[in-house]
C-alpha cells in the first residue's frame, strides 16, 4: 500500500498526445474555468502532424515533438520523455490520445503519476478499438475510464468511470462521440482527484481517503 502527500502548490501537468487533442482541450478548458487548479507545463507529441499541438500553441502552452522513430528503443524514447518532463517540473503526466505503450522507464521516473483515459468501462475492452469491441460483443452499456498507468496494458487502478448506454442503431462513430463527451467530463475531474493527494493505492485499487 502507498500513500500520496497532499499537494501544496500549483501542480504542473505534462500532456502527451498523438492526434487531435480533444482531451487536452478539455483539460485546458477546465483550467481556464477554474475547475482544475493546475497548469500545463508542456504538451509533447510523437507526431508533428498532431492537431493537438495547435490547440496547445493557441493556449500559450509550450509544445514539443519527439518522434519515436528517432530512438533505437522504447526505453530510450521514454528516458528522453522523462528528462524533458522533469526539466519542466512536471508532477503528473496525462496521456491524452498518446498512441504508444509506455515502458517502466517512464513509470519509474513518475511513480503513480501517469494517468490515461480509455473509451470503455475497464477491465472490459482494453487495448485498441474499444468502441468496436463493445459493439461486436453486443453490450448495452460501455463508457470511459481514467486510470493510473502500470506496466500492464489498461489494467492500472481505476480513478473514475462514466457509463454510456449503447443504442441499437449505434455505429462506431456515434458511440465514440457520446463516449468522448464523458471523457471530456471525467478526465479533468480525475486529474483534480489525483492532484489532491487524498488517495492511496491498495493492490489494484485506487481508494479515496475518508
Amino acid at each position: 500500500m502507498s500513500e500520496r502527500p497532499a499537494d501544496t502548490g500549483r501542480s504542473r501537468l505534462g500532456v502527451l498526445i498523438s492526434g487531435r487533442g480533444s482531451n487536452l482541450q478539455a483539460l485546458i478548458h477546465a483550467i481556464e474555468r477554474g475547475e482544475l487548479d493546475a497548469e500545463i507545463g508542456v504538451v509533447i507529441s510523437n507526431r508533428s502532424s498532431a492537431g493537438g499541438l495547435d490547440l496547445a500553441r493557441a493556449a500559450g502552452i509550450e509544445t514539443m515533438v519527439l518522434d519515436h522513430r528517432q530512438f533505437a528503443t522504447r526505453e530510450d524514447y521514454d528516458e528522453r520523455l522523462a528528462q524533458e518532463l522533469h526539466a519542466r517540473s512536471v508532477t503528473l503526466i496525462c496521456l491524452a490520445g498518446f498512441m504508444r505503450l509506455v515502458s517502466p522507464r517512464l513509470l519509474d521516473a513518475f511513480p503513480e503519476a501517469v494517468l490515461n483515459i480509455h473509451p470503455s468501462l475497464l477491465p472490459s475492452f482494453p487495448g485498441v478499438d474499444a468502441q468496436q469491441q463493445a459493439l461486436a460483443h453486443g453490450v448495452k452499456v460501455t463508457g470511459a475510464t481514467v486510470h493510473l498507468v502500470t506496466s500492464e496494458l489498461d489494467a492500472g487502478p481505476i480513478v473514475l468511470q462514466a457509463a454510456v448506454p449503447v443504442e441499437d442503431d449505434d455505429t462506431i462513430e456515434t458511440l465514440s462521440q457520446r463516449i468522448l463527451v464523458e471523457e471530456h467530463r471525467i478526465y479533468p475531474a480525475a486529474v483534480a482527484v489525483v492532484l489532491s493527494g487524498d488517495w492511496r493505492v491498495d493492490g489494484r485499487r485506487f481508494l479515496r481517503n475518508r
